[in-house]
């Protein structure tokens, strides 16, 4: 008996060492979405578009952006929902097949991603260290992304807290202070009476044709944009999980500001062919600031090291963000049973882990096989198939929201994107028509390759994503298996909680139980 009441007391103790290793709170789950969505790295890229960039931004923003933010809080609002983000959403709209697709997507896309955003930490620490063979030496510049790359992973071992704290001083300093930093000198570069290097006007602003190389130039800011719902796993980490859909809206409008005011104080002040791309943001602090007589050298330097920082909290963010819905997934067996396991804090390692080896091959691939030049067409390809693959995860999105608007309204949430039931459906599609649009455009070869690298872009993108695009329903053959070794029967009885929240009718096969959760735990 004696014994039974200490096994009670330690299983008492795990799940509260559990919970205060995951708790946030709204500052800091604002702070580790807004790291995925807000990169000050991108404005130059932004501003050498010129006075057009404005408009994107703006079409971007508000008929994309803002939807996706809407959806995503209401969505996990609902009751029951606040567990594995879109894996949950379109698993419950448009069947467990979908739902396991929609996460495989989302979490398949970082692997190109997060290797882009190492090759900027290092593009920008060579700079502040002035060292720059880390950054044109493939063999040390791979190390190095090895050493951040699995550094945040050891970091996120101890609880989603820890990542939370990194995301926000990571935020604070290589978000907040380079684009107020970039905000001040560009007023006082107004004030002195300097003129705007740019004419912004109704002319100016809308693109001068409509073009197939016109349109595809908009795919990029949305997915500037791209990333908010990549936290809605952590809903349930939050200690007033109610503060999420004010976390989207503080989201939105932030990304929208920021993203206009910093490309348009570098286009504006710095002549276009002086741009660089990359790690050419911090050159262009330096450009501003010579103006005023301070040391650019310096300037130039300590940026550097803050957006390195900045962007260190984005990779910190993106592994733990879809990591989690996919460990729900590992959870209801869409992955071997090893991949349920957590550590005593609750932190999917082996999710982690996997995502990590993919990551480094991929890493390895392009740094090697690609090096620095960003023209080179494996890693246009690499980039584009993740476009495409994230493109198509915003689809199934939006179609699971447009579902839950027009079939599933007796769904009981603590927040609607809109208090008309006719605005919410007009979010649902304007995201839908938007991210389709975004899918197909990436299929548009690159007007600057030749004809003969256009039809091999196009050869290499189309297998390579006919291939990675099947993988999820090739992994789905054997859920039933997984799902058996887990002690989960596929069509498993419904919870007294989930049987209260979804209709009858719903296409979810089965959701995990506690219990499950528990035993997943040790």
């Amino acid at each position: 008996m004696e014994g039974m009441i200490k096994l009670d007391e330690q299983k008492t103790s795990d799940v509260g060492v559990k919970k205060s290793a995951n708790q946030i709170n709204g500052f800091q789950l604002f702070s580790m979405t807004t790291s995925m969505v807000m990169t000050v790295y991108g404005f130059a890229a932004l501003a050498k578009q010129g006075p057009v960039a404005f408009f994107y931004l703006f079409l971007a923003g508000v008929l994309w952006f803002i939807p996706v933010t809407r959806a995503s809080g209401e969505m996990a609002s609902i009751d029951g929902w606040s567990k594995g983000g879109i894996f949950t959403w379109a698993r419950n709209m448009l069947g467990e097949k979908t739902g396991w697709a929609a996460l495989f997507y989302q979490w398949i896309h970082i692997t190109v991603g997060m290797n882009t955003m190492m090759f900027f930490i290092i593009g920008c620490l060579s700079i502040s260290i002035d060292m720059p063979i880390i950054n044109n030496n493939p063999a040390i510049k791979f190390m190095l992304m090895m050493i951040i790359l699995w550094g945040l992973i050891l970091a996120q071992q101890h609880g989603t807290a820890v990542t939370g704290k990194i995301a926000q001083w990571c935020f604070s300093l290589g978000v907040i202070i380079p684009v107020f930093f970039l905000l001040i000198i560009f007023v006082i570069y107004l004030a002195q009476g300097n003129p705007m290097l740019i004419n912004i006007n109704m002319h100016t602003l809308l693109p001068k044709s409509w073009s197939g190389n016109v349109l595809v130039g908009f795919v990029p800011f949305m997915l500037v944009f791209a990333g908010a719902e990549g936290s809605a796993p952590h809903v349930k980490n939050l200690k007033n999980p109610r503060v999420y859909p004010k976390v989207m809206i503080a989201l939105a409008i932030c990304a929208i500001a920021s993203d206009i005011i910093g490309s348009m104080a570098i286009a504006g002040t710095i002549p276009a062919d002086k741009i660089q791309l990359s790690d050419g943001i911090v050159y262009a602090y330096g450009e501003l600031v010579q103006r005023f007589g301070i040391s650019v050298v310096i300037v130039e330097k300590l940026t550097g090291f803050l957006l390195a920082i900045g962007v260190l909290g984005e990779i910190s963010s993106w592994v733990v963000g879809p990591n989690a819905g996919m460990f729900e997934a590992a959870k209801s067996g869409f992955l071997p049973p090893r991949f349920s396991k957590a550590n005593k804090y609750g932190i999917e390692t082996n999710v982690m882990i996997l995502q990590g080896l993919i990551v480094s091959a991929m890493g390895a691939l392009l740094t090697f096989g690609s090096g620095k030049n960003s023209s080179n067409l494996s890693f246009q390809t690499a980039i584009s198939l993740t476009v495409a693959l994230y493109t198509l995860m915003y689809v199934l999105l939006f179609a699971s929201y447009l579902v839950l608007q027009f079939k599933h309204k007796e769904l009981n949430r603590t927040f609607v994107a809109a208090k008309s039931s006719l605005f919410r459906k007009v979010y649902g599609v304007l995201g839908l028509v938007l991210s389709a649009f975004g899918f197909v455009v990436t299929f548009f070869p690159p007007a600057e390759l030749a004809p003969s690298a256009q039809r091999t872009y196009l050869l290499l993108l189309g297998s390579a994503f006919v291939i990675v695009v099947f993988i999820p329903f090739v992994l789905y053959r054997y859920h039933k298996k997984w799902a058996g070794e887990l002690g989960i029967p596929v069509a498993q009885e419904l919870s007294k909680e989930e049987k209260n929240v979804l209709p009858a009718g719903s296409q979810a096969a089965h959701v995990v139980s506690g219990t499950h959760d528990d035993k997943s735990s040790h």
